[in-house]
C-alpha cells in the first residue's frame, strides 16, 4: 500500500506536465536548484542542470578526460599562459555569436571584485590564480594567471560561458532567474520548488567533437521534476512518468531492477564522506581518540550492510582514483580493543560520550557509524539537523562544543586541491575540524605551484601520511553514484561528476 500511495502522490504532481509528447525527457530530480546564474552558486545540483543550457571553454569525457568545448582548441604557452582559439559560428540561444569577449566578460565576471552586482563571484576559487583573460582576436583568448596553477585545465570545465550583452541587459539579479546561454537547451520556464522545463536548441552547434555524436539534442524537451522524497522518486520511475531519477537510495536498489520496464545505472562518484572531529576541543584534541574513532568504525560492514556494497572504505579524504592518491596508506582496520585501550591511554579507561551531528539523509548511515563506535569504548549518540542549520553551527569550532559532524564533500576535479586544502589546511573554507598543521600546510601551498607532475603528487602523498597518522577525520568511504532510468532511455550514462547533461540522451518510443 506504501508503494501504491507514492505512486498516486507521484502521479498528482506530475499531472500538470501531462500534455509533454513523445519527445520529452522527464528527469525526477531530488533537489531544486538555486540559480540559474552560473557564476553565482557553489551547488553540484545547480551546475549539474546548468551544464544543459551553457557550455565551457573545455568539458570532461565520462572517464574525467578534459576535452574542447566552446573551444576548437586548448594549448599552453608557459607556465602561466594559456590560449583558446574558439570554434567559429557558435552562436547563443538569441542567435548572437559567440566571441572571444564572451569568454573574457565570463572570466572577469568570475574573477574581478564585486562584479556581479557589487558582489564577488563565489566561483572565484575555480580559476585560482587567474589574473586576466586577454582578447588576442575575435576567436582566441588568452589566459594569464599570477602564478603557475597546473590544474588551471581540470577546472575550467566548472565554469560556463556568458553572453556579454545577455548579462549587461538582465544584470545580476535577471541571471537569477533568466537565462540565455550556447548549450543544447533553451530556458522554457522554472518554477521554483516545483519544475525545470527545458526545450531543445536547434541552432546548437553540437557541443564537443571528442564525445560523439556531435549534432543538436535528439529530444525535444528535458522536464526536471523536483522530488524531494526519494520513494516518490522510484514510484515516479515505476509509474513510467519519469525516465531518469537521481539520488537512487541503496536499498530501492532491487526495486528498480525487480521491474522490466527500469534499469540502475551507476558510476564511480567523486565525494568522499567524512566525520569532522573537533580537534579544538575534548576528547577529540587528542590524537590518539581521533585515531581510536577512526579503529572503532567497520566501514566494510555498513558498505555491505547500509551501502548495498556500492562504496570503498577510504584511508584519508582521497579518492583512489585521485591525482595525488597515496596507494600506500589502507583505511582504518576495525580493532575495538586497540580503539579502547587508546582511549584508556588517553585518560578514558571507562569509554567517552559522544554525539554524532548529521541532516536527515545521512541519518542511517550516522547511526550504523555510531552503533559500530559503540562497540569500542565510545558511547555514541546522533543528533538530526538541518543542512543549513548544521553548517552554521560548526563553521568555527573553537566557538561550539559540538564534537562530531557527519557530512561529504565533492572533488569533481580528481584532484587534491579540491578536497584535501579547502577541508584540512589551517583556516580553509571547509575547515570545520579545525586542524592546522604547519607541515601539512608547507606541503599543500608548495603543490598549489609545483609544476613537476612527479614532485606534486609526492607533494600530496606525504601531506596525507600525515593526516593518516593525526587523524583529524574519522575516514569512512566514497560511494558510487547511482540513477534509476527507464529501458526507455538511450545514449546516457552516469558521469562521476555528478553532471545530468542530456544533450546525447534519447528516448526510444
Amino acid at each position: 500500500m506504501r508503494t501504491m500511495g507514492h505512486a498516486i502522490a507521484a502521479l498528482a504532481i506530475l499531472a500538470p506536465l501531462a500534455a509533454a509528447g513523445a519527445a520529452d525527457l522527464r528527469v525526477g530530480y531530488s533537489s531544486d536548484i538555486t540559480t540559474l546564474d552560473p557564476a553565482n552558486h557553489r551547488s553540484r545540483v545547480t551546475e549539474g542542470l546548468v551544464h544543459n543550457i551553457y557550455d565551457a571553454v573545455i568539458t570532461r569525457t565520462d572517464d574525467m578526460k578534459v576535452v574542447p568545448e566552446i573551444a576548437q582548441s586548448f594549448t599552453q604557452i608557459d607556465a602561466t599562459t594559456y590560449e583558446a582559439k574558439i570554434r567559429p559560428g557558435i552562436k547563443f540561444q538569441d542567435g548572437s555569436a559567440l566571441t572571444a569577449e564572451d569568454v573574457k566578460f565570463t572570466f572577469d565576471r568570475l574573477t574581478k571584485d564585486n562584479a556581479m552586482g557589487g558582489k564577488t563571484s563565489p566561483r572565484a576559487s575555480l580559476v585560482g590564480p587567474l589574473a586576466d583573460t586577454i582578447v588576442v582576436d575575435p576567436l582566441t583568448v588568452r589566459f594569464k594567471l599570477k602564478n603557475p596553477w597546473p590544474i588551471f585545465p581540470a577546472y575550467l570545465p566548472f565554469n560556463q560561458v556568458v553572453s556579454k550583452a545577455f548579462v549587461e541587459k538582465v544584470g545580476t539579479d535577471g541571471m537569477a532567474t533568466q537565462a540565455m546561454g550556447s548549450g543544447p537547451f533553451k530556458l522554457v520556464e522554472w518554477r521554483r520548488g516545483d519544475s525545470i522545463i527545458l526545450e531543445r536548441f536547434a541552432g546548437y552547434y553540437g557541443g564537443a567533437t571528442d564525445i560523439p555524436p556531435a549534432g543538436p539534442a535528439r529530444v525535444d524537451r528535458v522536464i526536471f521534476k523536483v522530488i524531494p522524497e526519494a520513494a516518490s522518486r522510484v514510484a515516479a520511475l515505476l509509474a513510467g512518468e519519469v525516465d531518469l531519477i537521481d539520488e537512487l537510495p541503496q536499498h530501492m536498489i532491487k526495486q528498480i531492477e525487480g521491474n522490466p520496464r527500469t534499469q540502475v545505472l551507476k558510476t564511480n562518484g567523486t565525494r568522499s564522506f567524512f566525520i569532522d572531529l573537533n580537534n579544538k576541543k575534548p576528547p577529540f584534541n587528542d590524537a590518539r581518540v581521533r585515531q581510536a574513532a577512526n579503529l572503532a568504525v567497520n566501514r566494510q560492514l555498513i558498505i555491505d550492510r547500509i551501502l548495498s556494497g556500492l562504496a570503498v572504505p577510504l584511508a584519508t579524504l582521497i579518492s583512489p582514483d585521485s591525482y595525488g592518491y597515496n596507494a600506500s596508506l589502507k583505511p582504518y582496520a576495525y580493532d575495538p580493543a586497540k580503539a579502547k585501550a587508546l582511549l584508556a591511554e588517553a585518560g578514558y579507561p571507562n569509554g567517552v560520550e559522544v554525539t554524532i551531528d548529521v541532516d536527515n539523509a545521512f541519518k542511517d548511515q550516522a547511526e550504523a557509524v555510531a552503533a559500530s563506535m559503540s562497540q569500542a569504548g565510545f558511547k555514541a549518540g546522533v543528533r538530526l539537523w538541518e543542512r543549513t542549520a548544521l553548517t552554521d553551527l560548526w563553521k568555527d569550532p573553537e566557538k561550539h562544543d559540538r564534537q562530531m559532524q557527519f557530512r561529504s564533500w565533492g572533488d569533481g576535479a580528481l584532484d587534491p586541491v579540491g578536497i584535501f586544502v579547502p577541508v584540512l589546511k589551517s583556516k580553509d573554507r571547509g575547515n570545520f575540524s579545525g586542524y592546522s598543521n604547519a607541515e601539512v600546510d608547507a606541503l599543500l601551498t608548495a603543490a598549489d605551484t609545483e609544476t613537476d607532475v612527479a614532485k606534486r603528487s609526492k607533494q600530496y602523498e606525504d601531506a596525507q601520511a600525515i593526516i593518516y597518522k593525526e587523524a583529524p577525520l574519522l575516514y569512512l568511504w566514497l560511494p558510487q553514484d547511482i540513477y534509476g532510468a527507464s529501458k526507455r532511455l538511450k545514449s546516457w550514462n552516469p558521469s562521476p561528476r555528478g553532471i545530468v547533461k542530456l544533450h546525447r540522451a534519447a528516448i526510444d518510443g
